[in-house]
């Protein structure tokens, strides 16, 4: 076992067709949590630096109650309350160390980082959810909760970091993928960002966040089921995801981005004033599946996509960026399929839409916008055109 606060040998991150080009070193911090640096190369950049802080010991895992009238799990952490909230710069626990500050990262600088989040939801324990739960009886919050800060430098964005470093977070996400699907009782890994105060972030510098599943999450359960469905009924010939993208493709109303690898529309029953999907055109399971080629392609479309979403307002538009990915189930996953949905709860410069009582309570979305229109906004958006009113 590392000792704490020792770095690991560095190794690199594996591509399906192609040798490692980025870095992965590891350490552990004071309290135990595992932390990797990934780095802009395949060279790993040597660090020394240890967590000399007196942290306490981990908090034990949280709760997970199973809702019996909907057939869902809920997460019990009341430990989150004490998370670190929206702190000054000189207190991020994102930014490097510094001999008056020590933050969660102790080198004194770094590319991509990503640790075990020290206020997790759901473990640090590990193991599968019963296949029966009861009514009224609680059970370990299992799984895993990580961090990845996309960069050392506290302010800008996603959209806003160069080709190197965007290609060194997916394979971040790709390596994390394939380790945490790997761990004893992870049902779905799931990466994602919130982005801006409007969406609830509790941090400003950049960064984003994986979870390892214990169980499959409601929205995960109905999306897996519906691919098995429609796979099952092509005769495992056709999965469900591919046939949306090629008849987008073919409709064409609703496109944003077409890459050799990748395309991006704004969904035909989109649920949000402003969604777009980003997909593969092979069908491929996870983002530990994508091949280098496609991982350089998607390092340029995705912070193309990003700074469209930001082109429409004059002010940086908040979204939460969801990579879905398929069950780690093998029954699941030949008709799995990735994709990204890039969604914003912003309707007009000054107007948010609030999941209220036909969303909020029965999950019937009501959408202010149309997705035809919305894709052209955002194909203009990428020439430059003024600001978009919304309306």
């Amino acid at each position: 076992m590392t000792e704490r606060g020792a770095p690991t040998a560095g190794t690199g991150v594996v591509v399906p067709d192609g040798e490692p080009v980025t870095a992965v070193t590891g350490t552990r911090l004071a309290d135990g949590r595992e932390l990797l640096y990934f780095d802009d190369g395949a060279q790993p950049i040597p660090r020394a630096a240890r967590d000399t802080r007196d942290l306490p010991g981990r908090p034990p895992a949280g709760e997970l109650r199973y809702d019996v009238l909907t057939g869902e799990w809920v997460a019990l952490a009341a430990h989150r309350q004490a998370r670190t909230y929206l702190p000054p710069a000189d207190a991020c626990p994102l930014c490097p160390s510094t001999p008056e500050y020590a933050s969660e990262i102790p080198a004194a600088d770094y590319h991509v980082a990503v640790f075990e989040n020290r206020f997790p939801s759901l473990g640090p324990d590990l193991l599968a959810v019963p296949d029966h739960p009861e009514w009224g009886r609680a059970y370990t919050a299992a799984g895993r909760c990580e961090v990845v800060s996309f960069t050392s430098g506290h302010t800008g964005s996603f959209g806003g970091l160069e080709f190197r470093r965007v290609r060194t977070v997916i394979d971040a996400w790709a390596h994390r993928t394939a380790a945490l699907s790997a761990l004893p009782g992870t049902a779905q890994v799931f990466c994602f960002e919130n982005r801006g105060a409007q969406i609830g972030v509790t941090l400003h510098h950049p960064h984003g966040q994986i979870y390892a599943y214990s169980y499959l999450p409601p929205r995960g359960a109905v999306m897996a089921a519906a691919a098995q469905q429609h796979y099952a009924a092509a005769g495992g010939r056709q999965t469900l995801t591919g046939s949306v993208l090629a008849k987008e493709r073919s409709d064409g109303s609703r496109m944003v981005l077409e890459g050799e690898y990748f395309s991006a529309y704004v969904p035909f029953a989109a649920r949000w004033p402003l969604e777009v999907h980003l997909v593969p055109h092979r069908p491929v399971p996870d983002l530990a599946g994508l091949t280098g080629a496609e991982r350089d392609e998607l390092a340029e479309l995705y912070p193309r996509l990003l700074g469209r979403f930001d082109a429409l307002y004059d002010s940086p538009t908040p979204y939460i960026a969801a990579w879905h990915q398929a069950p780690v189930e093998p029954a699941l996953r030949e008709s799995g399929y990735l994709h990204l949905q890039l969604t914003s709860p912003r309707r007009a410069a000054d107007k948010l839409k609030y999941l209220a009582g036909s969303e909020a309570a029965m999950g019937a979305f009501i959408n202010d916008t149309l997705p035809e229109q919305v894709a052209a906004v955002l194909r203009e958006a990428g020439s430059g055109v003024p600001a978009w009113s919304g309306q």
